[in-house]
Formats: structure tokens, C-alpha cells, sequence
């Protein structure tokens, strides 16, 4: 099942999102305060991210981050899938297909133009599934500057 994270999800949150920092899914790890922070802006509003729970058998196991933007480009808005976390003896169980559907019903229901991901490149696993369900890779090399 998936759900949207609620203020009695911070402990979880905060322990997976540690977890999935720790983890070769992500190029380096990010401060305690980030992921505080992170949990703050998902309890003050839906703007600009979105938090969901995955559970299964009434236990949760995962969650995702999305983040909304607009682009020219897409011809609309753009759900950023910023993090998709499930712990590993929940893997392969159906559950990343599952939050796929889910998010790809949001996405109609809320009139977004495109979905977009990013994927480390030795993260077979996980780029297989997004291959199976339709994403393409997009053929650019992203910059960043940091300014805190």
C-alpha cells in the first residue's frame, strides 16, 4: 500500500531516509539536518514535495520523495521522483511496480506533463524495472552549485 507520510511517520521517515543515504542508490551522503529539514517542508505543505509511506502487510517498508517543477521543455509541469527507498527483504516483491502505478495515476490525475528520474548508472536493478515500465534515459550531464 502506498500512502502519503503524516507527522507520526517522522521516525520512520528520518531511520529510512538514513538509510537510503547509506546506500550506493545515491552518490554521497547529506547531513542529519537535511533530512529534518525535508521532513518539516512535507508537513507544512505539498507545493513543492510530496512524502509517501510503502507498506506491505501493515509494516512500512519504503518510501518516496517527489518534488514538482515546470518545464518548457515537457510543456508542463514535472514530477521530479527525487527518492524511492524500499528495504531490501522487501525488494522484488512488487512494490516498486506498485508505487509506479500509483505516482503514474497521480501524475494524470494532477495534469503533469512528464515524469522524471534520476538513476545511478551501476544501479541495474532499478534501471531494468524503469526500462520495463516505460522511462527512457535523457541524454544530458547534470551541474549543480551548491549556495548553502
Amino acid at each position: 500500500m502506498i500512502r502519503r507520510i503524516e507527522k507520526r511517520d517522522r521516525a520512520v521517515f528520518l531511520q529510512l531516509s538514513a538509510l537510503f543515504y547509506d546506500s550506493p542508490a545515491v552518490l554521497h551522503k547529506i547531513p542529519l539536518k537535511y533530512h529534518e529539514s525535508m521532513f518539516k517542508e512535507l508537513m507544512q505543505s505539498d507545493r513543492y514535495a510530496e512524502g509517501f509511506m510503502v507498506e506491505k502487510d501493515g509494516k512500512t517498508v519504503g518510501y518516496a520523495l517527489i518534488s514538482k517543477t515546470y518545464s518548457r521543455e515537457a510543456g508542463g509541469k514535472v514530477l521530479w521522483l527525487e527518492e524511492l527507498f524500499v528495504l531490501e527483504n522487501y525488494r522484488c516483491c512488487g512494490l516498486g511496480r506498485e508505487y509506479f502505478d500509483f505516482i503514474e495515476e497521480y501524475a494524470k490525475e494532477n495534469h503533469f506533463a512528464r515524469i522524471r528520474l534520476e538513476v545511478e548508472k551501476e544501479n541495474i536493478r532499478a534501471r531494468k524495472l524503469y526500462e520495463k515500465l516505460g522511462y527512457i534515459p535523457l541524454e544530458y550531464s547534470q551541474m549543480v552549485k551548491e549556495l548553502q
